[in-house]
């Protein structure tokens, strides 16, 4: 049985902090108009949120930028949403906490209109950001088609943030990006590697430039590209992603051959995690123990 999940996956250059959402309104209406078979649709992180002014002034303005989930900005996303009838994940956006903190933080709306998940990005890129980091991973369902983890930049750096999101029953990672720099080759292999370990679609989406060095991708749970973009252009990939391929790779191995949720039987002593002060317990290694 298939269970497709049409994306539209978005490298753009990041818009204004200050603008106001009809602007992004009018980039979202054009991508639906243009491809409107879209059912889930990602932008890059920080998408809503450029800064321009000089380095020194830049966690200044993205101050300046944050705001609130529960404030009106947030709210026109989530009307967006249910007036295109979509899932829209805007990238991530300045969050202002409640104690005045500052959090990278991806958003994901509901065709209904409803902020349907929130992640605070937990692996900030230190030093050079400014955010506090989240404390919590997340998972959300899209009825039909499967369940989608959320893995901000930096965050896929560190194997214990897919390997734990694949844990909790993701089938795709969305992994939003603004990178600028000169490490966007070893991200590529990062995201093949992210998918093949934990068995699991993932999608890279990278700001364009001048800003950003672009070269998204979607990755299948064998760690084959599906569709790249060839350079730091802006560009819309498109894709039907079929979730059913994971159950096939976990029940079937990646290549017919390496079956990593199902190492362990229940017979298997525990293995201790000594970094992470635990441990592994054979007994609910497997996803299957999450759904």
């Amino acid at each position: 049985m298939s269970r497709p999940l049409p994306i539209a996956v978005v490298q753009a250059p990041p818009r204004p902090a200050a603008e106001p959402v009809s602007g992004f309104a009018e980039e979202v209406g054009r991508l639906v108009e243009r491809f409107p078979q879209t059912r889930l649709a990602a932008f890059p992180e920080l998408h809503l949120c450029g800064v321009d002014g000089p380095p020194g002034r830049t966690e200044e303005q993205m101050r300046d930028a944050a705001v609130p989930l529960t404030g009106r900005r947030v709210a026109e996303l989530g009307e967006l949403a249910g007036d295109l009838g979509i899932w829209l994940l805007p990238g991530s956006i300045c969050e202002r906490g409640p104690e005045g903190e500052l959090f990278n933080t991806a958003l994901a709306f509901s065709p209904d209109g409803r902020l349907a998940a929130s992640y605070r990005k937990v692996f900030p890129w230190r030093p050079y950001e400014p955010f506090a980091p989240g404390d919590r991973f997340v998972v959300l369902d899209v009825p039909e088609a499967g369940r989608v983890g959320f893995a901000i930049c930096y965050d896929a750096w560190f194997p214990e943030v897919g390997r734990q999101l694949a844990w909790m029953g993701a089938e795709v990672i969305v992994n939003p990006v603004m990178t600028t720099t000169g490490d966007r080759a070893q991200e590529l292999v990062l995201a093949r590697a992210n998918a093949i370990v934990n068995q699991v679609f993932v999608v890279s989406v990278n700001t364009a430039g001048p800003v950003g060095t672009g070269r998204s991708l979607v990755v299948d749970p064998e760690g084959r590209v599906r569709t790249e973009a060839p350079d730091a252009g802006a560009t819309v990939l498109t894709d039907v992603l079929d979730l059913d391929d994971v159950t096939r790779v976990r029940t079937f191995g990646t290549a017919g051959l390496n079956r990593m949720w199902s190492q362990f039987t229940d017979a298997d002593a525990p293995v201790d995690l000594p970094l992470y002060g635990g441990r592994i317990d054979p007994r609910t290694w497997s996803p299957a123990h999450r759904r």
